[in-house]
């Protein structure tokens, strides 16, 4: 059985929370929806600041070009 949670909208929310179930859908899998889609996107965004770092890391890509270099010389033709 999964918890309940219970919460105050301010007027952006209840807006919010108008389009997401003007289509009938009920209000608790518009929220559940919401979260797990802010989740993905808080997600995609550290992954993005985390690529962005490493490109910026001029020592982890000269490594990662030794490992290209490295594994160029296994290759079996």
């Amino acid at each position: 059985m999964a918890d309940t949670i219970t919460f105050r909208p301010d007027e952006d929310a209840r807006r919010a929370l108008a389009v997401l179930t003007q289509d009938g859908t009920p209000v608790s899998t518009a929220v559940r929806a919401a979260l797990i889609e802010a989740a993905r996107v808080a997600a995609e965004g550290r992954l993005r600041a985390e690529a962005a770092a490493l490109v910026d890391d001029e020592a982890d890509r000269a490594e990662a070009a030794q490992v290209l270099r490295d594994m160029e010389t296994l290759r079996a033709w």
